[in-house]
């Protein structure tokens, strides 16, 4: 596991605060990628549910293959880029702004925020 950023104690309960990116605080390679493909991943889920539509109605508008979109909804979007997954919400009705400034520190870091 990597470092956590704190530790607090609540009612007498140690407790590691996370990092705020449970992918990172797993250990895992690109995680800050895949903290990006949750959160659009999330995003084309409520759409769906706000469109009313079934994995396959929703795979023909978003123009991938029925098993991804079922394989996405499971938790499996390792097969589709963070591109793609833009593409999809697109195609659902969705804008995507992105924005680039100077960074605080010497590194820079992904965000994903949402109106």
């Amino acid at each position: 596991m990597s470092k956590k950023t704190a530790v607090r104690t609540i009612d007498g309960i140690e407790i590691d605060m996370g990092s705020g990116n449970v992918f990172a605080d797993l250990g895992l390679p690109d995680a800050d990628k895949l903290k990006i493909k949750s959160g659009l991943v999330i995003e084309i889920t409520k759409a769906m549910r706000k469109l009313g539509l079934t994995q396959k109605a929703a795979a023909e508008r978003m123009g991938i293959p029925q098993p991804k979109v079922s394989a996405m909804m499971r938790g499996d979007f390792t097969n589709l880029s963070e591109r793609k997954l833009m593409d999809c919400l697109n195609r659902l009705g969705y804008d995507i702004e992105i924005k680039i400034r100077p960074a605080a520190e010497s590194v820079g870091h992904l965000m994903l925020a949402f109106a």
